[in-house]
């Protein structure tokens, strides 16, 4: 059934245009938990369970974590039209910009930091806006959009559309800038305040969509709205490590994605939304799972086999937390010669665990090719 007001409603300006302005959360009428909605939140809840299980079961699992993150960046930001890999990340970390380097790979590299920052910064600082202004000054500093107010809740008016639309044409317009700090403040409310009476996911859920309806900043929303999803799992500990993005999930859902958020705004079609989010979380668990299941078994064997060499073992855990590596960077790792270093470069390689990337006699680069694979493949059944 169709409730137009229950998300919000479009207010006419003085200017000329209808802005949105959102109703506060949960909605009303109260969520209908119809028997599928039901279904796919009770999935949703094991699936995640399981995740947070096996993860507390890995060894050493901030070897990991790490990956996780930056695989993370790399796709939320590709979402926003980045062109730079995870490959050109590594590279980035380890000094070893190529020529043809993307030049937003910056933009990701920032993701990686905003990211660690909400997630160092939650034991101290609870879910706030205090919090999402820095994240969303470290995800902006310095790069493109750098100059659009970074750490600052927006105080012009904003809206979606292709490029070159305005005003005029836009797809959506947003709350006017005298309502954000309003609207904010109730989504906040909603943040601390339903912890018991909402399931988590569906808090989850309903924070992520009204979030990207309020549209608070000049840039960067879609990154810090999907981000918002992780740090809220995280504070609410049903995630002990942040392992669980949606942004693959999104990516490959994009049109329905952007459907169902307008269906929010035009229909109040807040549990068609909810299906859909709770069926990209157990995809996007389910798979997270299956990559660290096979991280691990991927580790066991490696490490069977160079068993008896202490620097060996020392290097393959290196390679988990930073896949791309140099010569000086081993020797530097393992305090040895150079020669020693470039020793256990070329044994790596010959297992074909290293490929080198440069093709060069000098400044030459290594990645770890098997654990980068198990990234690189879309494992989300759809």
């Amino acid at each position: 059934m169709d409730h137009p007001y229950r998300a919000g409603r479009f207010v006419q300006q003085t200017t000329g245009y209808k802005a949105f302005i959102p109703a506060p959360l949960p909605p009303e009428p109260p969520l209908t938990y119809s028997g599928e909605l039901q279904s796919l939140l009770s999935d949703a809840d094991r699936n995640i369970g399981r995740l947070d299980a096996l993860a507390s079961m890995l060894p050493n699992p901030d070897l990991f974590v790490a990956m996780y993150v930056r695989h993370e960046a790399v796709l939320s930001s590709q979402i926003e039209g980045t062109q730079s890999t995870l490959e050109d990340v590594l590279a980035f970390e380890a000094d070893a910009l190529r020529d043809d380097t993307p030049k937003d790979v910056e933009e990701v590299v920032n993701y990686v930091r905003a990211m660690n920052h909400g997630l160092n910064r939650l034991p101290d600082l609870p879910l706030s806006l205090r919090l999402l202004r820095e994240i969303h000054a470290e995800l902006m500093k310095g790069v493109r959009g750098g100059e659009k107010s970074p750490g600052e809740f927006r105080t012009s008016q904003n809206w979606i559309g292709g490029r070159g639309s305005s005003l005029r044409d836009a797809s959506f317009i947003p709350p006017p800038p005298h309502e954000v700090m309003n609207v904010l403040g109730q989504l906040e409310k909603f943040l601390h305040a339903e912890r018991t009476q909402v399931p988590l996911l569906i808090r989850c859920g309903l924070a992520h969509a009204q979030f990207e309806t309020i549209h608070p900043f000049l840039d960067g929303n879609g990154r810090v709205g999907r981000l918002l999803i992780t740090l809220i799992l995280c504070e609410e500990k049903a995630l002990s490590r942040p392992l669980l993005y949606l942004s693959l999930f999104l990516k490959k859902h994009r049109a329905e994605y952007y459907d169902r958020l307008t269906a929010i705004r035009m229909q109040g079609h807040w549990e068609q939304w909810l299906m859909f989010f709770l069926r990209g979380v157990s995809a996007t668990a389910l798979a997270a799972t299956q990559t660290a299941k096979d991280i691990v078994a991927m580790r066991d064997a490696h490490r069977s086999e160079v068993a008896k060499n202490a620097k060996a073992l020392t290097l393959l855990d290196h390679l988990f937390r930073y896949p791309t590596v140099s010569v000086n960077n081993v020797c530097k790792l393992m305090n040895c010669t150079f020669p020693t270093a470039a020793k256990l470069i070329a044994n790596f390689e010959s297992r074909g665990w290293l490929q080198e990337l440069t093709g060069h006699e000098r400044n030459r680069l290594w990645r770890y090719q098997p654990y980068l694979n198990l990234f690189a493949r879309d494992n989300i059944a759809t």
